[in-house]
C-alpha cells in the first residue's frame, strides 16, 4: 500500500467533508487500540480541531494506559488537538442498577451498553463544540463480520478507514508514527474488563478474516483451518449483516394507503 498517497487522500477527504458541513472538526473516541489512533491521527492532519476523548469504563488498565499515552503523543504534534478524559463509570453503575436485573446480569448486553454509553457522550461533546463524530472501523469489521456495536462504535458520521483492511491500517499506523505500545498491542474492543483481544472473541486472526472475506474458490479445495475461518467468517457475517445493511422499512402500497 503506498501510505503516503493513502494518508494524503484520507486527510484531504476529511478535510473536505468537515468544511461542507460548516462544522469545525472532529470528536473521536481513543480507546488505546490502532483504529481509533490511525483515525485520529488522520483527523489531526486536517489542521481542524480534533477533540480526543479517552472514556474509562471499568477500563482495562493497559488499554487506559495506552489512550493516555496516544492523546499525550497527538498534542504534543499537533496544535489543533485537545484531549479530554470523561470517566462514565458512575454513569455506567448507575444505569446498570436501574435495568431489571436479568438485564444487568447479561455480560454481552452490558458490553455493548459501554459502547452505547460512550457514543452518546461522544455526540453531547461534538454538538457542544460544533463537531463531527469520527469512526475508527476498518473494512472486516464495518462490512466483513459486523464486529461492532450498533448504535455504539457503529454509531458515527463518518467512517474514515472503512476502506483498510486491519493489515493495511497498521501498515497506516508504522508510516503515521502511531505510538509503539499501540502498534504492538493485540486487538480489542476495550469492552470487557478482562481484556479478551477480538482474535479470542472472534476465533480467527484479522488476516484469516481478510482472506475469508476475499476468498471466492473452491471449499473443497481449502484445509481444515482454512474451511474452519471460513465457516467463521460467513457465520458472522450472516448473523450481522442487520448491522450493515440499512434499517429496512416498511413500504406501503399506495392502494391501502388512500
Amino acid at each position: 500500500m503506498n501510505c503516503p498517497e493513502v494518508s494524503k487522500h484520507i486527510t484531504h477527504w476529511l478535510k473536505s467533508y468537515v468544511e461542507q458541513s460548516g462544522l469545525k472538526g472532529f470528536v473521536i473516541g481513543i480507546s488505546g487500540g490502532i483504529d481509533s489512533a490511525v483515525t485520529s491521527t488522520l483527523c489531526a492532519q486536517t489542521e481542524k480541531e480534533v477533540l480526543l476523548l479517552n472514556l474509562p469504563l471499568r477500563q482495562n488498565k493497559k488499554e487506559y494506559d495506552r489512550a493516555s499515552e496516544h492523546i499525550l503523543d497527538l498534542e504534543k504534534r499537533f496544535s489543533n488537538v485537545k484531549g479530554l478524559e470523561i470517566d462514565l463509570s458512575h454513569s455506567f453503575d448507575c444505569l446498570s442498577q436501574s435495568l431489571p436485573g436479568s438485564v444487568s446480569e447479561d455480560a454481552l448486553a452490558m458490553a455493548n451498553t459501554r459502547s452505547r454509553l460512550r457514543m452518546t457522550t461522544l455526540y453531547a461533546v461534538a454538538q457542544h463544540h460544533h463537531c463531527l463524530v469520527a469512526g475508527t472501523g476498518n473494512k472486516i469489521e464495518d462490512f466483513g463480520v459486523g464486529f461492532f456495536t450498533k448504535y455504539g462504535d457503529g454509531g458515527v458520521d463518518l467512517s474514515p478507514i472503512a476502506d483498510l483492511t486491519k493489515s493495511e491500517v497498521f501498515q497506516l499506523a508504522e508510516y503515521l508514527g502511531v505510538v509503539t505500545s499501540i502498534q504492538n498491542a493485540s486487538p480489542t474492543d476495550g469492552l470487557w474488563s478482562d481484556g479478551r483481544t477480538d482474535e479470542q472473541q472472534l476465533g480467527a486472526t484479522y488476516s484469516e478474516l481478510e482472506w475469508a472475506m476475499m476468498f471466492s474458490g473452491e471449499v473443497d479445495s481449502l484445509n481444515d483451518r482454512q474451511k474452519y475461518v471460513l465457516e467463521i467468517y460467513r457465520k458472522f457475517h450472516t448473523q450481522n449483516k442487520h448491522k450493515m445493511e440499512p434499517i429496512p422499512v416498511c413500504l406501503i402500497p399506495e392502494n391501502i394507503k388512500s
